[in-house]
This record gives C-alpha cells, structure tokens and sequence, in this order.
C-alpha cells in the first residue's frame, strides 16, 4: 500500500518547522546562552551603525550637504550591513552544517534560509531601533515616507537574499570565493551608495553608479526618509528586475549545489 502523496500545504509546514528549528540551532551555536544571548543578532549591527554615526558626528564629518549626518549614517550603514553581513554568513554554509543533512527534512536551502532570515532580521531591527532612539533624542527626524523607505527596504532585502544564496552556493564549488568575497565587499563599499548620493556627482559618473543595484535601494530608502529635502535617482523597476534574476540563479546554484553535497 502506497503512502499519501503529502500536498503542498503540509510540505510547507514541514519546510517552515525546519527553517524555524535551524535558526533557532543558528541562534545557540552563534551567540549562546549566556549574557544577553541572542539579543546580539540585534545589538552587533545595531552597535557597528552607532559607532560610525557617533564617529562621524563628533569630527563634524561633512557629505556636502545640510542633510543631518545622523540619519544620512544610520540609512546608509544600515544599508550596507543587510546585503554584506547576508553575503558573507553564506559563505560555507553548508560544509559547516553537513551532518544536518543526514535527516530527511533538512535541504540544503533551508541552511541558507536559515541564516539568511536570522541576519534580514538583525539589521532590520538595528535600523527601526536606531531610527525610534535617534528620533527621540532629538538627533534625527522620523521617516517623511516610511511607505516609500519600507519599500526600499524590502527590495534591497530581496537582493540580499539573492546575492547571499548566489554566493553561498559558489563558496562550496571553490576555495577562491571564501577567500576573496569579504575584500570584495570591502571594495564594493564605495560602489554602494552607503556613503553617498548619485546626485552629488556630475552626469557621467550618475550613469556608472546607477549600473549598481544596491545604489538604487538604497536611494530610495533615502528618498523615503528625507522626502522632497532630497534628489533621488532610484529606479525601482531595475531593482526588482536584478533581484529576480539574482534570486532565480541563486536557487538553480543551490538546487545543484544539492544534488552534490546530499548524503545518499
């Protein structure tokens, strides 16, 4: 007698009860039990974009503008640490959790998932915790459009999610990427929009920046944030366009890194 094929309802809830299960196993092994444990997922990104704020703010630090240096830090931070941070706690993802692969459940997506939604997660919280603080310390004002912002937001949370995957999975097929890929998002930080606006450059060098589609995420998080006191350059339909494209290679690169590295 054949089992029941299992329907996608029930699947789902199998996949959804594993992710949670492996963040919370990703939880322990990375930050503990002991002092304040997982709050840490929050407080580390949330401290990084406190120290770079504050730094800038106490030498006066000048973006050749009067936009206030606070919120300029905290949007443009917070930014850079959802698809950096996401990138580079996929690299190795899977050899460092290849018993889990033993029980039937466990998929190699669902190691990605796991660590992908727990570091979306830590920085969104440090921004939204950092912008309610800022904002009632007087430091910064609240978002002019937290519609627009959320929206941003969620589109360069998106090509995190694509890039951590495209990455992670490429780790796992050569050395090169893991060692490599952290000096490279050094070097992209500069590319990045963290530190700057596309309205601050001449014509020529707009066009290059806008090839960057983390520049477009973050520009309308800004737009969204400083409102009509900004010039924007974002384009969302070019952002949703690389993060389709980015998040459908990033599940083939998965899918076949699977086949792969799954015990028989």
């Amino acid at each position: 007698m054949s089992l029941p094929t299992p329907t996608f309802r029930h699947s789902l809830a199998i996949q959804l009860r594993v992710i949670g299960a492996l963040i919370m196993r990703e939880i322990i092994t990375r930050y503990g039990r002991h002092n304040i444990g997982f709050l840490w997922l929050f407080f580390e990104p949330m401290l990084f974009t406190l120290g770079v704020t504050t730094l800038w703010a106490m030498i006066k630090a000048t973006h050749g503008t009067d936009l206030p240096i606070t919120a300029f830090a905290v949007t443009g931070y917070s930014s850079l640490l959802l698809w950096r941070n996401c990138s580079n706690r996929s690299v190795k993802a899977i050899e460092v959790n290849l018993s889990l692969l033993y029980h039937r459940h466990v998929k190699v997506f669902d190691l990605f998932a796991a660590r992908l939604i727990l570091e979306i997660a830590g920085a969104t919280s440090s921004c939204v915790v950092l912008t309610f603080v800022f904002s009632f310390a007087g430091w910064m004002k609240f978002p002019a459009d937290i519609l627009t912002a959320v929206i941003g937001w969620i589109l360069l949370a998106w090509f995190a999610l694509g890039l951590g995957l495209i990455v992670g999975a490429a780790s796992e097929r050569s050395e090169v990427i893991d060692r490599v890929w952290h000096i490279f998002t050094y070097l992209m930080f500069p590319l990045s929009g963290a530190a700057f606006m596309v309205d601050w450059f001449p014509k020529s060098i707009q066009n290059f920046l806008l090839w960057v589609p983390m520049v477009h995420g973050t520009e309308m998080i800004r737009h969204g944030y400083f409102g009509s006191a900004v010039r924007t350059y974002e384009s969302p339909f070019y952002l949703i366009t690389v993060d389709s494209i980015m998040l459908l290679l990033g599940l083939a690169l998965v899918r076949e890194a699977g086949r792969r590295v799954e015990p028989e």
